[in-house]
């Protein structure tokens, strides 16, 4: 998992809980300014992950999750930022966050981009093109309201079932359309 600079990372800090909960071995990477909107935006720190997840540097290119040999289920970075999109739609891994995206996508294994930015402009549209047709599923922070949240928790957790649907991991995080308690 990857978190960056972008805005909502109360999407990402629901994420990591839940996975965490779900008992889902995590690694995750976060880049400077992620670690700044983290704390800025939910009062988290490094710290408070470490009990989530194994934490990589971002520097760290010798990381066991920078090869192809190290197996991992898929990768979801959210949010994330259009800087971080655009160096991975350009081959670009100077970074463990782009190298490990790099790596999943040579793999084919499952891939989430969810960025928080809008409007897209068209070299955002084009980056994402550029994913897309490499194998990942661009997932924008846009939750649904046909569950009728009335609180902002229950629009992350919204973008986290999708995610844990997209990477097929089982959850009971919200009802589903047609379900009825």
């Amino acid at each position: 998992m990857g978190i960056t600079g972008a805005s909502g990372s109360l999407y990402a800090y629901t994420l990591i809980r839940t996975l965490h909960q779900l008992n889902i071995e995590t690694h995750l990477i976060v880049t400077e300014m992620g670690e700044k909107v983290m704390q800025f935006e939910c009062g988290v720190s490094m710290e408070n992950l470490k009990e989530y997840a194994t934490i990589h540097s971002n520097k760290n290119l010798f990381a066991s999750i920078a090869s192809g040999s190290y197996l991992t289920d898929g990768m979801v970075i959210v949010p994330c930022s259009m800087n971080t999109l655009g160096a991975i739609a350009n081959g670009v891994g100077d970074t463990l966050l782009s190298r490990a995206a790099s790596v999943i996508l040579k793999e084919r294994r499952d891939f989430i981009i969810v960025p928080r930015e809008a409007p897209f402009n068209l070299i955002h549209l084009k980056n994402m093109t550029s994913l897309a047709e490499a194998g990942a599923c661009i997932m924008p922070a846009s939750p649904g309201f046909y569950h009728k949240p009335t609180e902002i928790w229950e629009l992350a957790s919204f973008m986290v079932a999708k995610v844990l649907d997209m990477l097929d991991i089982d959850h009971q995080i919200l009802e589903r359309w047609g379900e009825h308690s």
